[in-house]
């Protein structure tokens, strides 16, 4: 009986300690919009600015990635106006409807911050 309320007490202690621990490791907003921004960064440079075919583009893309670079600071703040974070203390759930123009599609992500990192399980074109 002694042994089963030791092991009891051990995991509650263990389990106070990762509540703990995840509620001080929850990233914020800002963390998630720095995040978002280098995620989209990447995708521009590799998806966007390399799969160009024809003359036009292909001098488009001569100066795409630096056009991005450049970009960057607004598509932070782009992000932090289309995304609404849920915070449960011990982690986050950040909701981004990405709509840039009317000629451009909207993509929605939805994306779970815990222990300092960014996990996107949802990333889909309406």
């Amino acid at each position: 009986m002694k042994a089963l309320a030791i092991i009891t007490c051990s995991g509650a202690v263990g389990l106070a300690a990762l509540g703990v621990a995840m509620a001080t490791t929850n990233p914020s907003q800002v963390e998630y919009e720095e995040y978002a921004a280098q995620r989209l960064t990447e995708y521009l440079k590799k998806d966007v600015c390399q799969k160009t075919t024809n003359f036009l583009e292909n001098l488009i893309k001569s100066q795409c990635d630096t056009l991005v670079d450049q970009a960057t600071p607004q598509m932070r703040e782009i992000l932090g106006r289309s995304t609404e974070q849920q915070n449960f203390l011990i982690f986050s759930i950040y909701r981004t409807d990405l709509k840039l123009s009317s000629f451009i599609p909207i993509y929605k992500f939805e994306t779970v911050g815990a222990f300092d990192n960014f996990y996107t399980y949802t990333a889909e074109q309406q």
